[in-house]
């Protein structure tokens, strides 16, 4: 009979550690936020915690003059550390603007939380945090 209740126990436990695993849409250099990049799912592997996006613009891989530009879009499951590492490491060429080539990159927690790609949104809530903070700062002064 405690065998039984051991056995049962386990189960539960791998039950509930499965049901832990995220999920986040996964695809790899590909034009549009449309078909693959929403409808491609990956359960994530043990100790991957938070789900990467990065969008980026340019040119195709073999560069010519004139050549057209473009969006290249890839998602894919990632550790909170190398998420954030490689996420500032992009931090200096996100630039938006579109004569150059820039690339952009986003961490999230939470099932299927990379379905959009990243905006200009949270530039613009780090732009205003750090006005605000600079008025707080200069009125300490």
């Amino acid at each position: 009979m405690v065998q039984y209740y051991w056995g049962l126990l386990l189960f539960a436990g791998i039950i509930i550690h499965c049901s832990e695993a995220l999920e986040c849409y996964v695809c790899d250099n590909q034009e549009d936020n449309r078909g693959k990049c929403v409808t491609t799912i990956e359960t994530c592997n043990y100790g991957e915690d938070v789900c990467l996006s990065e969008i980026r613009w340019g040119s195709t891989p073999y560069w010519q003059q004139g050549a057209f530009k473009q969006y290249y879009i890839s998602k894919s499951c990632s550790t909170k550390e190398k998420c954030e590492k490689y996420r500032s490491s992009n931090m200096g060429s996100c630039t938006h603007i579109s004569y150059e080539d820039w690339r952009c990159s986003e961490c999230c927690k939470g099932d299927r939380c990379n379905y959009y790609i990243i905006s200009k949104a949270s530039f613009q809530r780090t732009t205003l945090f750090l006005l605000l903070l600079s008025c707080a700062i200069s009125r300490l002064v």
